[in-house]
């Protein structure tokens, strides 16, 4: 399969403390790769970097098969993220939101009724996305992510403040743009019976070092009982699984 994401080496320094370490990986197009680690692992900040928030102290990432650092402004606007807290134009309503979205990603063939639609928000709701509560404005934020048609979504956090059901109803959106869009997908999350359940690799990051690499199917294998006892034995330093 092609690899659409290859980070080979990244260093990013912050008051000559090296926050991410040396970090390699890859990732499959049409799969979906779940970043496992603890708050302050350093999730965010590769996130940020991958996506060109931030700059690179030392290493290199290609997207496409193509160096970011030469070609970043054209390779971005085919990545969908969220990163953090998810900003709007608070006055504005969600369909007003999304058109400005795609007016900047300079992308005419968004469908914005469609995409509130399959993320769960009404697509005639034109109160001001202020009064929307926490799980409406994740909702938007993966609608947001998603409408002008990316190859590849790097989503920080993307169930934060959903109920149950609304968990699984993204749930199933994930597994369905990689299924039927042959989208790709990078997720981080806390909520580690998710991210068992959609993952085809996982990569677990500690003090910013990219500690264990592993495909799902093998960690079934050896830890039937779910990623909570393989999760904690690596985050607390404990012997590595291979």
């Amino acid at each position: 399969m092609t690899n659409i994401l290859k980070v080979s080496n990244i260093i990013k320094t912050f008051n000559q403390k090296e926050t991410i370490k040396k970090v390699s990986f890859s990732v499959e197009k049409g799969t979906i790769y779940g970043l496992l680690g603890p708050n302050g692992a350093g999730k965010t900040t590769l996130f940020k970097l991958i996506t060109g928030l931030q700059q690179l102290t030392n290493g290199k990432i290609e997207l496409f098969n193509r160096n970011t650092a030469t070609h970043k402004n054209t390779l971005l606007k085919n990545i969908g993220s969220i990163i953090e807290v998810p900003i709007f134009i608070e006055h504005l309503s969600a369909q007003q939101n999304l058109a400005i979205h795609l007016q900047y990603m300079n992308c005419k063939e968004g469908n914005i009724t469609e995409v509130l639609e399959t993320v769960g928000l009404d697509a005639e709701n034109t109160q001001p996305v202020s009064n929307y509560s926490l799980g409406m404005r994740q909702r938007l934020a993966i609608a947001r992510s998603i409408v002008h048609k990316p190859e590849l979504l790097i989503l920080d956090e993307p169930i934060n403040g959903l109920d149950p059901m609304g968990i699984l109803e993204m749930r199933e959106l994930f597994l369905r743009l990689v299924k039927e869009e042959n989208m790709t997908l990078i997720i981080s999350s806390h909520i580690l019976s998710e991210i068992e359940l959609i993952a085809d690799t996982i990569g677990f990051i500690v003090n910013g070092e990219l500690k264990v690499e592993l495909p799902m199917e093998e960690i079934q294998k050896h830890h039937p009982d779910g990623l909570e006892e393989l999760y904690m034995e690596i985050v607390s330093g404990g012997k590595n699984y291979a």
